[in-house]
């Protein structure tokens, strides 16, 4: 049967429709029947590595990475920039060479069927990588072409794409007039149109508004939801909130590899949440309180780790009221994936001084 975190994480995925009432009638998304009789499919090894290992020179870009991702899995890596989440993206997807280690991608021995790896795969690149002078429709016809997909076929699956991506109405417009958001749906459409069994997206979002990346997480969750395995990059906590299971990269290692849940659960205590203007001097009076493992501050808003949220809220409201800052909206806040990334990455970047 199928992992619980790859049940958990499907079940999650669906929730997520509900809760952000999303129309499930729509001819894109499945019906929540249909998706949850799929939670229970034999779960299949689609990537599997050992030590594997990537060096440019004195640089370790990747160090002993070890990681199985199995079939209809949406997987996320995730980590600061410099972590190794491009170079690991681009070793699977036959890119790269590999410096050491083992692995196998749709059970083709990556050293050696690197090819065969890029026939089967769809690889979508962090920079725009399609033809700017060629319309939507151009684009998807001459990558049909590029994968060999049948010509009795080619017609059929643009219209699918054009109307799954929604630019069926843009099919006659270059790409380079394209906004950024219909820049990286085209993008994705093409990279589908061989019918991949694997999708690795690079960053796929960076850079577009969040409408664009909210139609763009919709597409993607369809396709999780109809089984295909997906490996997506990406510097948003939000998004990494929706995969079956995130992983975390460091200084070119994999620190962490769980559902987001237990990501969270990770930070032992609870989360209270205040808006002031003066962030900086209220993060300094309450950082070192009793009871206060951690202040991190987003915008205005300063977010504390804490043994015990209503007890602390007292007190951290006090003190900074005895001291004059202003503040509002000072609540007990659900954990985020956002404070759990940032907490491990304080971590590890303590434990690499105390070195």
């Amino acid at each position: 049967m199928s992992s619980p975190e790859l049940v958990e994480g499907r079940i999650e995925i669906v929730a997520d429709y509900f809760r952000s009432g999303f129309d499930t009638d729509k001819k894109s998304i499945l019906p929540y029947s249909t998706a949850a009789r799929k939670f229970y499919k034999m779960a299949d090894t689609i990537i599997q590595t050992t030590n594997l290992t990537k060096n440019f020179k004195k640089t370790h870009a990747v160090e002993e990475l070890d990681l199985t991702v199995n079939s209809g899995e949406l997987f996320g890596l995730v980590g600061p920039d410099g972590a190794g989440k491009t170079t690991t993206l681009r070793l699977l997807a036959g890119l790269l060479s590999l410096s050491d280690g083992q692995a196998t991608v749709l059970g083709h021995n990556l050293r050696k069927e690197s090819e065969a790896i890029k026939r089967e795969i769809g690889y979508m690149a962090q920079q725009f990588s399609l033809y700017a002078e060629l319309s939507v429709l151009e684009n998807l016809q001459f990558f049909a072409e590029i994968y060999d997909v049948p010509k009795a076929e080619i017609a059929q699956r643009t219209e699918s794409l054009l109307e799954f991506a929604r630019l069926t109405e843009f099919k006659d417009r270059r790409a380079d007039q394209l906004s950024g958001g219909m820049q990286k749906k085209l993008a994705l459409a093409c990279t589908l149109i061989h019918e991949p069994k694997l999708l690795l997206l690079d960053e796929p979002t960076t850079g577009v508004d969040p409408v664009s990346r909210r139609e763009f997480w919709d597409i993607l969750t369809n396709l999780h939801l109809n089984e295909t395995t997906i490996i997506v990059s990406t510097p948003y906590m939000d998004e990494a909130d929706r995969c079956s299971r995130v992983g975390l990269m460091y200084a070119g290692k994999l620190v962490v590899c769980d559902s987001p849940r237990k990501i969270r659960e990770t930070l032992h205590g609870e989360m209270i949440e205040f808006l002031t203007d003066e962030w900086k001097e209220a993060k300094t009076l309450v950082e070192g309180l009793p009871g206060v493992f951690e202040a991190q501050t987003y915008g205005e808003a300063l977010h504390l780790l804490v043994d015990n949220g209503a007890k602390r809220l007292k007190q951290v409201t006090k003190t900074l009221s005895k001291n004059g800052i202003k503040f509002r909206g000072a609540r007990v806040a659900p954990i985020r994936m956002e404070e759990a990334f940032i907490s491990l990455i304080q971590q590890l970047e303590n434990e690499d001084v105390n070195i």
